[in-house]
This record gives structure tokens, C-alpha cells and sequence, in this order.
């Protein structure tokens, strides 16, 4: 398959945005310290997670409202409250799907509801809440819990969970939660051609495995396929295309090494195992993505946009297909993208750590600079 390497350039001093195209970033919150997930009700309202355990609603007017009726929730360093979707068809299955760190602070794995939202008075709150996936908790380190939501064409719905830091152990191993994409009907039931249901032992709900901690993935409407890309050790973060039953490779094969410098492996290719079809060295440490399908970015038209927490900048990825032509740096010195999402209206928002949650406004000609 064909790969194109994609180096990042040095870290830049965070400052006020430089705007690598014309593009005006229209704050919306500016409160919400961890703004892990972003969505648009129909009425142009936003949900937004804040990992520290919140879930806002804010609506047209910038009135932001604390959702209550979420579970208990173990927010302990990169777990939490993490990502928000709307089932596809919202207006007439008003379901809103929720991953979140769940358990202990000794033993805990990402866990998938859905709920619905009532408005009572100025209140907004849960209800109808129903837990649809439970991973198996582990004592490890709070750490790799994924998480990203997507639907297929179908209305089938993909989440990740990342390896919760036992690389070792949880990846390869199908019959353990952990380092994999799952897939479910939009009720939690598991879909009966999901390609473990039959093995004896296998969690039924694995979709793919041998996943580090996929914390972008979405929907190629160009395509009809998931992509995800995932964090790698140091070096050797991914792009790939997930398809039904494969195995990712980790940590058997990876492009990364180490923290510390040294090696894991001496393998990046392997017989049975995918390959990436991109990967990042050194590491951009990628969190969100979207594909632009939106009629107010036409120069955007057919890009992916994919956030950077480590270089403080947006990237818009070329393609050809299911191949990766290049890439620019859309936006940059933005602070730790933490999250992005297309909305209902068309625009584009993104979320900032330690900044909140802003519109990506396309200037119009005359506010232009020359």
C-alpha cells in the first residue's frame, strides 16, 4: 500500500494563532478546560465534553449549560469524559452516544452509553441513559483509554479504546479488551457478520486489533470507510483504514521507538499485519480529525484535517483516493488541538486545551489582508 512519511517541524512558541489561510477563529467557550469532544444538535446547539468530567451545552447564543445525569466518571489523567456523537438519523432516533472512563482509580477502561437530552426549564439534563459497552477494568496506569465515536454508512457504530498502557499484554490478544476498534448496532447489540463472533473466548465486539491509542477516527464519505489514526510511542504515529478482522500490528511491527530512545521491536512490516498508510516521525501526537465535505471551505474540498497536540497546529492532509499526496499546516500555534468536528450548519469547530472551543470562520474577500 502506498505510504507517505510525514516529519514534523520543530515545536513553536505558543502565541496568538498564525493563520496559514484565510481562516478567523470565533471563540464559542472559552471556559472549558479539556474540550475532548465536540457535536451540533439540529438546532445549531453544541455539546461539548470537558475531560475534567462536564458535559456544556451551549446554545446560538453563547449560553453555556452544565448537562447533568452523567455517570460517575473517573477523571484521572488521560481518562475522563471524553467523546460525544449524535446518532445519524438524531431527529428521529434522538440518541446521544458518550465515551467515558469508568470503574475505579485503581481499575478502570472506556465505557459507551447513549442517553437522551431533556430540557427542563433552563436545566439540561440525561435521561434515559443505557450503557452499551463496558470494558473490562484493568489496574494499570491511567492512560491510552482512546476514545473516538463514529457511524459507517450503515449506522453502525465504531469506538476505540487504546492499549490502557499494557502493550504487552492487551493489543494481540483478542480475548481481552484493550489496543482495539469495536463495533455495535446502534442499540450496543453486536452485529452478527462482526468478524469475532464466532471465535471462542474473542470479545464479539472487536471490529480490528493491535492498536496503540486511536484517538482520531471518522467517517470518509468519499469512501464509505472508518479511518483512525493513533498516537505511537516516540515516533511512529498512524493513519490507517480500518478494515474488518485486521490486525494493526502493535507492538509487533511499529515505526516508533521507545521514550527513552531505545528499541521494542526491529520489525515496521510484518506478513498478516497492516500497514499505516501514513505515519509520523518524529511524533505530531494526532487527537481528532474530520473529513471536509463542507460547502463553506470550498479549497478545503476533499481534505482531512487532522489536529496536532504536540506542534500546537491544524493539518490538512491531501488525497488521492485512499492514498496520502502531502500535507500543509492549515493552522498553527493554535495550542494542544484537542478536538474538531464539521457541523450541521457547515462550519467547522475546533477545540483547544486551556483555550476552549472556537468556529474556524472562512474570511470573507474584503476582510482579506492583501
Amino acid at each position: 500500500m502506498f505510504k507517505v512519511l510525514i516529519s514534523a517541524c520543530a515545536y513553536l512558541a505558543l502565541s496568538l494563532p498564525v493563520l496559514a489561510a484565510p481562516y478567523d477563529l470565533e471563540p464559542i467557550n472559552e471556559q472549558i478546560t479539556i474540550p475532548w469532544g465536540i457535536t451540533q444538535l439540529p438546532d445549531s446547539a453544541l455539546l461539548v465534553t470537558d475531560r475534567q468530567g462536564q458535559l456544556y451545552h451551549i446554545d446560538v447564543n453563547g449560553k453555556s449549560t452544565s448537562v447533568s445525569g452523567l455517570p460517575n466518571i473517573v477523571a484521572e489523567r488521560q481518562g475522563g469524559l471524553l467523546d460525544v456523537v449524535l446518532h445519524p438519523q438524531y431527529e428521529k432516533t434522538p440518541w446521544i452516544y458518550i465515551s467515558y472512563s469508568a470503574g475505579t482509580e485503581d481499575a478502570s477502561n472506556t465505557a459507551i452509553l447513549r442517553a437522551k437530552l431533556d430540557k427542563q426549564g433552563d436545566n439540561m439534563a440525561l435521561s434515559h441513559t443505557q450503557i452499551l459497552y463496558m470494558a473490562d477494568a484493568y489496574a494499570s496506569k491511567s492512560v491510552h483509554f482512546g476514545s473516538r465515536i463514529a457511524f459507517d454508512t450503515q449506522g453502525l457504530l465504531y469506538f476505540s479504546i487504546g492499549d490502557r498502557g499494557m502493550r504487552d499484554v492487551n493489543p494481540q490478544d483478542i480475548s481481552r479488551d484493550s489496543g482495539k476498534i469495536y463495533r455495535l448496532n446502534d442499540d450496543g447489540s453486536v452485529p452478527k457478520d462482526n468478524p469475532f463472533v464466532d471465535k471462542e473466548g474473542a470479545k464479539s465486539a472487536i471490529y480490528s486489533y493491535g492498536h496503540r491509542n486511536p484517538q482520531g477516527m471518522a467517517l470518509n464519505l468519499h469512501t464509505s470507510a472508518i479511518w483512525a489514526h493513533e498516537h505511537g510511542p516516540k515516533g511512529g504515529d498512524e493513519l490507517n483504514i480500518i478494515e474488518k478482522g485486521a490486525n494493526y500490528g502493535w507492538p509487533v511491527i511499529s515505526y516508533g521507538v521507545n521514550y527513552s530512545g531505545t528499541s521494542f521491536t526491529d520489525l515496521t512490516e510484518k506478513a498478516g499485519m497492516q500497514q499505516p498508510i501514513t505515519y509520523w516521525v518524529p511524533s505530531i501526537a494526532p487527537s481528532a480529525m474530520v473529513f471536509v465535505t463542507s460547502e463553506r471551505y470550498p479549497e478545503l474540498a476533499k481534505q482531512l484535517l487532522i489536529g496536532s497536540l504536540k506542534f500546537a497546529k491544524l493539518i490538512s492532509v491531501s488525497l488521492d483516493g485512499d492514498k496520502v499526496t502531502g500535507q500543509q499546516d492549515l493552522l498553527e500555534n493554535l495550542g494542544r488541538v484537542r478536538s474538531l468536528h464539521q457541523g450541521q450548519d457547515g462550519y467547522l469547530y475546533i477545540g483547544i486545551d486551556g483555550r476552549g472551543v472556537f468556529k474556524i470562520n472562512p474570511l470573507k474577500d474584503s476582510d482579506k489582508s492583501e
